[in-house]
């Protein structure tokens, strides 16, 4: 029997390595060319299936992960842009939602 390989990604919060089903992915849209036509040009959010398109990060699924990476400015780091204070409050708010 074949063993399949199990892809590992590192949270942008704790800097654990975890499999990429544990981890939400953080999506920032691609600002040229073909987006969705739900998703905005540039606009960051949880994708919580992996699929949309576009630059992504993970964070594990509590919110204090969401916290020390946006401390630490990680996604600013990851997606090379400025986020505002109110994506990482609304982020906080889908990640909360989805704990419970």
């Amino acid at each position: 029997m074949v063993n399949k390989k199990v892809p590992l990604r590192k949270c942008s919060g704790c800097g654990e390595k975890k499999p990429k089903r544990e981890l939400i992915r953080v999506v920032r849209a691609p600002s040229e060319g073909e987006a969705e036509e739900t998703a905005k040009k540039g606009e960051i959010s949880l994708d919580p299936t992996g699929k949309k398109p576009g630059r992504g990060a993970y964070i594990c699924q509590n919110a204090e992960c969401l916290r020390l990476a946006r401390k630490a400015r990680r996604f600013e780091k990851s997606f090379s842009c400025r986020i505002p204070d109110s994506i990482y409050d609304s982020l906080e708010e889908e990640l909360k939602a989805d704990e419970q």
